[in-house]
């Protein structure tokens, strides 16, 4: 006995027909139909998309700053050896203008002197009384 909508007590068609060729082929199709999500269940869904879409913004956006302050920890460092490398040119730079100093000195006449250094007191000053002499003071 065949099978048939879940029914085992229907006879079979082709058995009524005492075994002739039926003109046309009968076919069944099994339609489900899906029932349709309650609200709340559609809600809790939506909500817990939301929580990921908002946890997923956040840890892009923690990922954008830290990346924008490793770049710019990148470009301080870049900028500190360029830094660097100009103090030390300027460095050198000084030290032969240094040494230029006595010979450009000497060209425009001044003299080194030898010991100590000399103190002028003008004769206008009413310290203790008029002082006219230069005094010599030792390093």
């Amino acid at each position: 006995m065949a099978y048939t909508r879940g029914n085992l007590a229907v006879k079979e068609k082709t058995a009524e027909r005492g075994h002739q060729n039926p003109r046309y082929r009968e076919t069944t199709k099994v339609v489900t139909r899906r029932s349709s999500l309650p609200v709340k269940e559609k809600l809790l869904y939506m909500v817990t998309i939301l929580f990921c879409v908002a946890v997923m913004g956040g840890l892009l956006w923690q990922n954008a700053n830290l990346y924008s302050i490793k770049r710019e920890m990148y470009n301080l460092d870049t900028e500190m050896q360029t830094m660097t490398v100009e103090v030390k040119e300027l460095s050198v730079q000084k030290e032969k203008l240094e040494e230029e100093i006595p010979a450009k000195a000497a060209a425009l006449g001044y003299v080194e002197q030898q010991e100590g250094f000399h103190i002028q007191v003008p004769s206008n000053s009413q310290a203790t009384g008029p002082v006219d002499e230069v005094t010599t003071a030792k390093k």
